[in-house]
């Protein structure tokens, strides 16, 4: 069975990125801010160093898919179904199994590593991968819908780049909890799902956005809801900018100095 199979090369990815951090040169930047926090654990990761102007683009692909390039050409699509994003075939997927279109049992040929946010035999999973620039990790976090309640069966996903740190919420059902927050650390952007019904209603996804203090949001499974029930909801603390473009291009160097709600086309 392909699940069957998609762990096994988790567990096997997992594995070889553990081997790495054995050769440790610095430690992840994103998670050096939650070392404070109370039980925050200091995560070390193999980090290629990165200069201020090293660009990570992103482009919106449709639903809950961002598409992060990296610096050193690796391609990462978040949430990945196969119904966007998928050519040219990204390097590495990630999923969650909240619904189908956040997620794919039959994944284009070509992937090199497929990362599900949950186990099929509970208790959570743990990723920590390293290609070439770019450190995926992830938080889990509970699913929560129809009445059925699963522990620690959708995960929010870090990509550590070119000095930047990049989460991706998921299919986020529950407000977080201080744990979860020190486990998340630092991030400089985070894309937010603004539906506010299938996931976390808009009061307490604000909250969560507002308490990450992102430089750049990313709103994305918006569905029909107004952009404005959300935006509303964030404060006069941060700028809105609407794009005609579907992608753009962020370093360290030119991440906006006040928190900016960034929608792009499509979204």
């Amino acid at each position: 069975m392909f699940v069957t199979r998609l762990f096994a090369c988790a567990a096997f990815v997992v594995a070889l990125a553990s081997a790495a951090d054995a050769q440790t040169q610095r430690p992840s930047t994103c998670m050096a801010v939650a070392h404070s926090l109370p039980q925050a654990t200091y995560v070390a990761a193999p980090l290629h160093e990165a200069a201020t102007d090293d660009t990570v683009r992103l482009t919106y692909a449709g639903h809950s898919t961002y598409l992060i390039d990296t610096p050193a050409g690796i391609r990462i699509a978040t949430d990945f179904s196969g119904a966007y994003g998928a050519s040219p075939i990204p390097n590495v997927v990630t999923m969650n199994k909240a619904h189908t279109t956040h997620f794919t049992l039959s994944p284009p040929p070509g992937i090199d590593h497929i990362l599900p946010g949950w186990d099929d035999n509970g208790g959570g999973i743990s990723h920590s991968l390293l290609v070439d620039d770019v450190y995926v990790r992830n938080v889990t976090t509970d699913i929560s819908r129809y009445g059925v309640f699963e522990a620690d069966a959708n995960s929010i996903f870090i990509f550590e780049v070119a000095g930047l740190c990049i989460g991706h919420l998921g299919h986020l059902h529950h407000r977080l909890t201080d744990t979860h927050y020190a486990e998340i650390g630092r991030l400089d952007i985070v894309m937010v799902p603004v539906d506010g019904g299938m996931t976390l209603a808009l009061d307490g996804m604000s909250e969560i956005t507002r308490r990450l203090s992102s430089s750049i949001i990313l709103p994305m499974h918006r569905h029909r809801t107004p952009m404005s029930a959300f935006t509303s909801r964030m404060g006069e603390g941060f700028d809105i900018e609407f794009r005609d473009g579907n992608s753009l291009e962020v370093s360290l160097s030119n991440l906006p100095r006040r928190p900016t709600i960034i929608i792009l086309a499509g979204v």
